[in-house]
């Protein structure tokens, strides 16, 4: 048996289709963050789409530009505002520290 350090990790593509591409960053962004309510261990920052006849050109759905804080951005690509984070959602069930 593998250690926990030395596993693969498998990654979940999940075909959704939409008319255009903004619709679908719209469609990501928003199953993305939903998912990312439930799970810890969804990456937003690797979230693309991608044209269904050229799937080897991706195109990212959120900016995730690095911050100075350390947090990356979680606002959509090609914002016209400042980078700006969120706090961290916290998986479902779970109570956001208030400390």
């Amino acid at each position: 048996m593998t250690s926990p350090a030395t596993r693969s990790r498998w990654v979940i593509h999940l075909p959704i289709t939409a008319l255009d591409l903004l619709r679908a960053r719209i469609l990501a962004r928003t199953a993305a963050r939903l998912l990312a309510h439930f799970s810890s261990c969804v990456d937003l920052g690797e979230v693309t789409v991608t044209r269904e006849d050229d799937q080897d050109v991706h195109h990212r759905v959120f900016c995730d530009r690095l911050l100075a804080n350390g947090a990356r951005c979680a606002l959509p690509t090609e914002h016209s505002r400042p980078c700006g984070g969120r706090w961290p959602r916290q998986p479902y069930g779970h109570s956001h520290d208030t400390r």
